[in-house]
Parts: structure tokens; C-alpha cells; sequence
């Protein structure tokens, strides 16, 4: 798999470019994933959120509610988008769930209750999706992965491994339906500025400190934005990238790639 770090902000989607295209984002209703609703829409797609809080979106928005740990809430979901829009075009991965901790911190409960949304969760949403993504002149997969998956970070064994999962899993998908005319790829974020990140930062002995720590782990001494990921989910998303295929886009602020020398020396 390439991998590649851009700047979202430089990938020049076009406005409308995704006019007539019906996209599906799970876990829209927050965070990453409403910022990821919000470009699309931007685009001239027709969105629809995935989401336990559907009916807490923004005016504007279609919701519709989806477990993806319950298989039957997925096809139930995936019958609504295409039963209103009579299509569907790209499908935005983006629901899970963190876990901190060694191997030794997490029951075997919680490492199936992880990797049940996590990764299973896009198993069941593309599974579903798929017969009409066949369907579609532009088909598109975007699966939210992480900088978890290519670089070792302390305490976080259980997501790690999920997230490498997704990594592996979003090359195994690009293989099997390339030729179907689907393309898969995902977006690695490094450590994003998310409503879970705020709720780990305050249950912190010092927050503040912590917060500089999670700077400056990342080169570019601050948190990616939300709306960075969505940048880079849309560029993947857009039929403007038919070519790429198999590629894994870091938005994490050089935190995979460089080896910056501190600063003043």
C-alpha cells in the first residue's frame, strides 16, 4: 500500500464536482465524521448521516439512525439512503470508538466490543453498500483508519491493532473490487482534535500539559482539524480521483514520516 501526506486544504476539489453523487458517512453525527458530512455536502453531494444521533444533526441534513455493531441496523440503514436517493456512491467509514491501554489493561470483553465496531462495523456497511456501489459510475470507499496503524504509540494496544486491521483490510478491499469499479482507500489522521480527545484531555491530572504533549508529538506542533481528515476523505472520494486505488493518505502533521530535529538546534 502507498502512502502518502499531502495538505487536504491543497487537493482542489472543484464546488459541485460531486453534483448527483448520494454518499453514506458513518458516525457523521460528530467530530471527524461531521466534518466529512459537511464537505461532501460542500461538493454538491447528497449525504446521508449513519449514526446512533441521526436526529441530531444540523439543518439540512438527512439522518438516518445505524448500530454498526447490529447487522440488521445496517442493511435496515442502507434500505433507507437507497430507497430515498435510489443509489448509492460513496460510502465514508468513519464510525468507531477508542480504547487506551497495554495488553494487559483491556479484558477480552472490550477487545471484541472494539474490534466489533471498529472493524467489523465497515465489514457490515460494505458489505451491504456493495451491490449498489456496483451500480455506481463513480464508486468510492473511504475507510477512517489512523496513524495508529503504522507507528507504535504508548497505550493503545487495543486500537492499534484495530486500526491496522482497517489498514489491511482497505488493501484486501481495493484488490478484490478494483475491478468492479470501486475504488478503497483510507485516511491514517494522527491525533485529531475530536470530542474524544477534549474528554481524555479532562480527565487529565494537568490537561494543559497533556494537550502540549499531544502537540508536540505531531512535527507540526499542533492537533489536526477535522476538517483536514474531511479534506482528504473528499479527494478520495471524488470521481476527479479514479486513479487511486489501494492508497492510504496521512493527514497527521508529518507525525509518520519525518524526523524533524528540535526546534532551535
Amino acid at each position: 500500500m502507498s502512502t502518502v501526506t499531502i495538505d487536504p486544504a491543497s487537493a482542489g476539489n472543484a464546488p459541485g464536482e460531486m453534483q448527483g453523487l448520494v454518499a453514506a458517512v458513518s458516525g457523521g453525527a460528530s467530530g471527524i465524521g461531521a466534518a466529512i458530512a459537511a464537505r461532501l455536502q460542500s461538493l454538491g453531494a447528497q449525504v446521508v448521516v449513519l449514526d446512533l444521533r441521526a436526529a441530531d444533526l444540523p439543518e439540512g441534513q438527512f439522518g438516518v439512525r445505524c448500530d454498526v455493531s447490529d447487522d440488521a441496523s445496517v442493511r435496515a440503514a442502507v434500505a433507507a439512503v437507497t430507497e430515498r436517493f435510489g443509489r448509492l456512491d460513496i460510502l465514508a467509514n468513519n464510525a468507531g470508538i477508542g480504547a487506551q491501554g497495554t495488553v494487559e489493561d483491556n479484558p477480552d470483553d472490550e477487545w471484541h466490543r472494539v474490534w466489533d465496531i471498529n472493524v467489523l462495523g465497515m465489514v457490515r456497511l460494505s458489505r451491504a453498500a456493495l451491490p449498489w456501489l456496483r451500480k455506481s459510475p463513480s464508486a468510492a470507499i473511504v475507510n477512517t483508519c489512523s496513524i495508529a496503524a503504522t507507528a507504535g504509540l504508548p497505550q493503545r494496544a487495543l486500537y492499534s491493532a484495530s486500526k491496522g486491521a482497517v489498514l489491511s483490510l482497505t488493501l484486501a478491499m481495493a484488490a478484490d473490487h478494483l475491478r468492479e469499479g470501486i475504488r478503497v482507500n483510507c485516511v491514517n489522521p494522527g491525533t485529531a482534535d475530536t470530542p474524544w480527545i477534549g474528554n481524555l484531555l479532562s480527565k487529565a491530572d494537568d490537561p494543559e500539559a497533556e494537550r502540549a504533549a499531544l502537540n508536540a508529538r505531531q512535527p507540526s506542533g499542533r492537533l489536526v482539524t477535522a476538517e483536514e481528515v474531511a479534506g482528504a476523505v473528499a479527494y478520495l472520494a471524488s470521481p476527479r480521483s479514479g486513479s487511486t486505488s489501494g492508497t492510504s493518505l496521512a493527514v497527521d502533521g508529518g507525525m509518520q514520516g519525518l524526523r524533524l530535529r528540535p526546534a532551535g538546534s
